[in-house]
């Protein structure tokens, strides 16, 4: 997913306009042999810490309202308070460091069809176009987990507009997922995904830009052993 979307409901997104370019998210998600599982969405901004701190304590920077901490904590626990209420998901819970500058939204599934429509929701309700669609299944019967991933065509158009200076955040900013099985994966058909040593899990890293450009696409096709 565009990080700028999938990470909203982690809050700290509000801040990257105005910050460097270090900054991480990664998705991290653990599927059962049952086809439950758990979600730990990060956001990381520790590498720029001082200047986040700096900025924190400032109105506004570049024309971007600055927002306080006890306004990130809100919308931090208004994401989570939606999930609660969303169907098929339990187990909520969220963390913040500010002394770091990393946040986190954790909670289990009863199905992973379920977790589809909650980034779309959360941006529409924040009124936050969306840039990309994702969705994900989990076939019990041949184990297989599969993510389809495309990117929609209007988001490098939106991402032209902004300034130069807005862009540059993005330079060095990275996007991981991770994905973890009780079972062996058998095969991974994302060319440029890797497999643990224990081959229980599968990793994808990407530059949010190579995202934003389409020359990358996530999209994967896992086979567990039967």
């Amino acid at each position: 997913m565009n990080l700028k979307q999938f990470y909203k409901l982690l809050l700290f997104i509000i801040l990257i306009p105005i910050l460097s370019s270090c900054f991480e998210v990664i998705e991290e998600i653990s599927i059962k042999n049952n086809g439950t599982g758990d979600v730990i969405l990060t956001i990381n901004l520790s590498q720029s810490k001082t200047k986040v701190a700096s900025v924190m304590l400032l109105d506004s920077v570049q024309g971007y309202k600055v927002p306080s901490k006890q306004k990130i904590q809100q919308e931090l626990n208004e994401a989570v308070a939606y999930l609660r209420k969303s169907e098929g998901i339990s187990n909520v819970k969220s963390t913040s460091d500010f002394n770091n500058y990393i946040a986190t939204i954790s909670f289990s599934f009863k199905d992973v069809s379920n977790i589809n429509n909650i980034t779309k929701n959360i941006l529409a309700q924040q009124k936050i176009k969306a840039t990309n669609t994702s969705s994900y299944t989990y076939n019990k019967a041949t184990k297989t987990f599969s993510r389809k991933y495309q990117a929609i065509g209007t988001a490098k158009t939106e991402f032209n507009k902004l300034k130069a200076k807005d862009k540059a955040v993005f330079n060095g900013a990275t996007y991981t997922s991770i994905y973890r099985f009780e079972s062996p994966v058998t095969s991974s058909n994302n060319p440029v995904s890797n497999m643990s040593k224990s081959k229980k899990a599968v990793m994808l890293k990407s530059s949010i830009m190579d995202l934003i450009n389409g020359k990358i696409n996530v999209s994967n096709t896992i086979q567990l052993s039967k």
